[in-house]
């Protein structure tokens, strides 16, 4: 399995729970291993220090990196340092030794990788003019954004989390015959077959109180994607009903997370992730892929169907503890029968099932228990296109005019604003904006892809016109965009401001514009251009917009730090943080 660290160490934190007995994920952590005795432990004593050395080599090797200022090189062999572990096949709850490590090593890299996400990055991409990339005030300058970096990711807590704290009301305890008979009834609309429990009834009474606006919300959001599920468990041979699965796991976001970092629409953790084909790498994290973490899941439900002889019950219990909790209950219980291993298995689990088997109930007779009114939502339509090693959002988004945050909601597998180096990746766009976003993805170079992106021209406007308004130059936009007509106006590809490092050029350049010591760099306003910066400061628009590489007319963030001629009055103190 592969990791990456500016989020895992928060998320990781939660293993310090790891020495507890309950559960500790959804997708199954095998708890089985946690009875291993002090002799099973110290005969892999020489295996655990062999572990321990290869990731120690990479953290080694990362700092190396990261002295150079070699960021990605530093965080791939951060990455690999945990991977070392995870990927080991070792319970890391096995061994105190490892477990310790494994923590502290967290911790380290966190320490590392938060300072180097605020450090200077030089450049010496070249630039419109001859001259060359530098760092402008050595440590205190900071880049606006350094090309390939983690975006802020936003995750949304999971369900699973709520869920194993739920305790029912004496009201909601009560059930009539009436309800078992109901029950009863509509048990023939399901695809699989369960044993009736009055706890089943219990939780729908829940979903009917207290819990309604839980079940309202996540009877809309499975419009989403229900249609997909189906097709996809249908394929893999899963009951179509268990699909319902995700509204329990996640409430059908595909931003949840859970407090032993399980993630995605199927709540899957990094190692049961992992076994079942979902990439985890510096760029992506496939377990918060619609369709790959649909089919990774029903894959997973079938295989436990499978090892619990077909009892479904019994497999949706192992989805969420893992089949070693299961297989104790059973032992204890003297039979395969999830109702009579409920009280030798953990709360989480034992509101798990009769927990799924209600939302199924409800959602598939929506009528009878008082939901028909829930309209579900459109499924998700989009295309998707095949886009080289590389390529910014931005340049995608503005291609396919919408919003990088769009992008984001239907990529959420995506940890940067670029789509993976060094391969083609399919990315998800609006639906009938594919053919376009292949026809400009043509017209740039693939070393341009990252800092790129397209903007309307109307018909007829002057490339001098469009230069000015950009920051840029007309011998660039022609370099950029050569043999494209713009007689009736269409798209065209500027370097884009969000995505290029604040630069100046060097000292020891004669035709250099400004040199470092004649520089002072200002705060922008919240929403404030270079143009008004400019105005501002009483120097020329288009040089600050090329000391800066950013568009004039582009808004800026608040506190943004934007480099100005010295001879113009530094109306704000200089800063030092991103923006």
């Amino acid at each position: 399995m592969k990791t990456s660290f500016p989020r895992l160490f928060s998320l990781f934190g939660v293993f310090a729970i790891l020495s507890s007995s309950l559960p500790v994920s959804a997708q199954g952590l095998n708890s089985a291993s946690i009875s291993k005795t002090p002799s099973e432990i110290e005969a892999n004593s020489g295996r655990v220090q062999s572990v321990i050395d290869k990731s120690e080599n990479h953290f080694k090797l990362g700092e190396l990196n990261l002295k150079d200022r070699n960021y990605d090189a530093a965080r791939a062999e951060f990455d690999k340092a945990v991977d070392a572990v995870l990927e080991s096949g070792m319970d890391v709850r096995a061994s105190p030794r490892l477990q310790t490590f494994y923590l502290q090593l967290v911790e380290r890299v966190y320490r590392m990788e938060v300072p180097a996400q605020h450090a200077q990055v030089a450049s010496a991409a070249p630039l419109a003019g001859g001259g060359q990339v530098v760092n402008a005030n050595a440590v205190d300058a900071v880049p606006a954004q350094t090309p390939g970096f983690l975006r802020d990711q936003k995750f949304e807590p999971s369900p699973l989390d709520e869920l194993a704290k739920l305790e029912l009301t004496e009201p909601e305890k009560e059930v009539t015959t009436e309800q078992i008979a109901t029950l009863e009834e509509v048990k023939s609309s399901i695809d699989f077959g369960f044993n009736s429990n009055t706890l089943i009834q219990q939780y729908i009474n829940y979903y009917q109180g207290r819990g309604r606006s839980t079940m309202e919300s996540g009877l809309r959001r499975s419009g989403r994607y229900m249609t997909m599920a189906r097709r996809i468990f249908r394929e893999e041979g899963v009951p179509e009903d268990i699909a319902w699965l995700g509204q329990v796991e996640s409430a059908w976001r595909p931003t949840a997370y859970s407090w032993a970092a399980a993630s995605g629409l199927w709540q899957f953790i990094p190692s049961t992730g992992m076994e079942y084909g979902l990439r985890q790498t510096a760029w992506v994290d496939e377990r918060n892929s619609f369709e790959k973490a649909t089919r990774a899941s029903a894959r997973y439900l079938k295989h436990l169907n499978r090892y619990f002889n077909g009892n479904w019950e019994l497999a949706l219990g192992a989805y969420n503890t893992g089949p070693g909790n299961i297989n104790r209950g059973i032992a204890r219980a003297g039979r395969a029968d999830f109702w009579a291993i409920y009280p030798y298995i953990a709360r989480e689990t034992r509101n798990y099932v009769p927990n799924i088997l209600a939302t199924i109930l409800i959602a598939k007779n929506p009528a009878k228990y008082g939901f028909a009114h829930v309209r579900p939502e459109a499924p998700l339509s989009y295309d998707v296109v095949s886009v080289p090693s590389a390529t910014s959002l931005q340049l995608i988004a503005s291609a396919c005019d919408t919003s990088v945050d769009y992008l984001r909601s239907i990529n959420p597998e995506l940890k940067r604003d670029v789509t993976p180096r060094g391969e083609s990746y399919n990315v998800r766009v609006p639906p009938g904006r594919g053919k376009t976003l292949v026809a400009i993805l043509k017209r740039v170079p693939a070393d341009r892809r990252e800092m790129a992106k397209a903007i309307t021209v109307a018909p007829g406007e002057e490339l001098a016109a469009v230069a000015a308004r950009t920051g840029t130059t007309v011998a660039q936009l022609q370099l950029w965009n050569g043999g494209v007509d713009l007689s009736n106006g269409g798209k065209i590809v500027v370097p884009s401001s969000g995505s290029v490092q604040q630069v100046i050029y060097t000292r020891s350049r004669p035709n250099s514009t400004a040199t470092a010591s004649s520089l002072v760099t200002v705060t922008a306003r919240a929403g404030e251009t270079i143009a008004q910066i400019a105005a501002r400061h009483g120097v020329d628009a288009g040089e600050v917009a090329r000391l800066n590489a950013y568009a004039a007319d582009a808004p800026l963030s608040a506190n943004q730090m934007i480099k100005v001629p010295a001879k113009a009055p530094a109306g704000n103190a200089p800063v030092r943080r991103r923006r």
